[in-house]
């Protein structure tokens, strides 16, 4: 007897296909053909967690304490250590009880968030280009998704002047990512300020996706709840993947109001029961020893940006110069389409990058490449990029 075919919800069907695993699918045929492909694609660290969070897994994995459900608000040894990590780096002051909470890797906090804070017929307010879960879980939410473009001549920051008002009349949370992905752009404190100064006018929520904070290069970046007032409006995102190599662990922690923390902590309860408690451990161990671990790191991506922008330049190619962040964003020759490009890239130089589309409209003549290969192979990307005579 046959069967109705498996139908998708409408919600899922009107995702645009998830950009980075479409790009993996490509790179592990090509590797499959037997090709040498350098993959500046998705940007996953290239160098192996550090030794002493390795040991202290390995220590807390033997604790039969921990093979439980973790507690929905986190170790409170981890939590104890985000906020002296937090004080000692940015000046805050937050309360490891109700201001904090572990998450399963950034990504999970950023996806459930929108749904502590969005009803369906709300607007999200969400820069474009951007972290494709900041548009799909304002989706999923059942908000309307109104785009903030970032353009070259506002530093990659959103004009929040052009947002009209009746927009701002049924907005509810904006998101934010600075230092951003997929762009370098960064932020000053004066641009929080008026942000805060935004969402305290038209009752707004800000989530700030600060993954990429410790990948600084000239100078370091700030945190959003250094403005006065930041707290009643904002929660922040951090993770520990990109600061300590740690992408497959999954750990990451929310900051911000204690209101906003406990509505984030409501979701969660509902989808998750925490993260394994050794794996926490771990990451305490990650953010106390900060200071001898993530300076080293941030001198690598250093320097592998500074070799990869001098390639690029002695072919002709000229791509700003970002201030944070392990990616450089690359403007597309005359008369390519980033897909189209990135396409031409894989298909016959064998080095993956990221089409801009996949980031939102009007990235489409741009493309991300990161740094998480060693010099001497970005060097030989770029150089098999430049007999392309593009």
């Amino acid at each position: 007897m046959p069967t109705t075919p498996f139908v998708k919800s409408e919600r899922l069907q009107k995702l645009p296909p998830y950009l980075f695993a479409e790009i993996d699918r490509k790179k592990k045929a090509a590797l499959a053909a037997g090709r040498d492909v350098i993959n500046l694609g998705v940007g996953d660290p290239d160098r192996p967690t550090p030794p002493s969070i390795i040991k202290s897994l390995q220590h807390h994995v033997e604790n039969p304490a921990f093979h439980q459900y973790a507690l929905d608000q986190g170790a409170p040894e981890l939590r104890q250590s985000i906020a002296k990590f937090c004080k000692a780096r940015y000046g805050l002051d937050l309360d490891p009880n109700t201001e904090i909470l572990p998450l399963i890797g950034s990504k999970e906090g950023i996806a459930h968030f929108p749904l502590a804070v969005l009803n369906p017929g709300d607007i999200s307010l969400v820069p474009d280009p951007c972290y494709p879960v900041y548009r799909s879980s304002s989706m999923f939410a059942g908000a309307d998704v109104y785009t903030m473009p970032l353009e070259p001549a506002h530093g990659f920051r959103p004009d929040l002047d052009s947002i009209p008002t009746d927009v701002f009349n049924r907005a509810r949370l904006m998101f934010l990512n600075y230092p951003n992905n997929p762009t370098g752009g960064t932020a000053d404190l004066p641009f929080f300020e008026k942000v805060v100064n935004l969402a305290q006018t038209h009752d707004l929520v800000i989530a700030q996706d600060a993954a990429y904070n410790e990948m600084y290069f000239e100078h370091p970046a700030p945190s959003i709840l250094q403005i006065p007032g930041a707290k009643d409006v904002a929660v922040e995102f951090h993770s520990l993947s990109k600061t300590f190599n740690m992408t497959g662990w999954r750990v990451g922690f929310a900051i911000g109001g204690a209101a906003q923390i406990a509505a984030l902590g409501q979701v969660k309860a509902n989808c998750d029961s925490g993260i394994f408690t050794a794996i926490q451990f771990a990451g305490k161990t990650a953010l106390d020893e900060y200071e001898t671990i993530t300076p080293p790191i941030r001198a690598l991506y250093k320097e592998r940006r500074d070799a990869f922008l001098a390639s690029l330049r002695k072919i002709g190619w000229d791509a700003p110069t970002p201030e944070a962040t392990f990616y450089v964003w690359i403007p597309c020759p005359a008369g390519y389409t980033s897909t189209e490009l990135c396409g031409r890239l894989l298909d016959e130089a064998d080095v993956v990058t990221t089409p801009g589309l996949g980031f939102g409209r009007t990235a489409d003549g741009y493309i991300r490449a990161a740094l998480t290969v060693e010099t001497p192979r970005l060097v030989e990307a770029v150089e098999r990029i430049g007999k392309l005579k593009l």
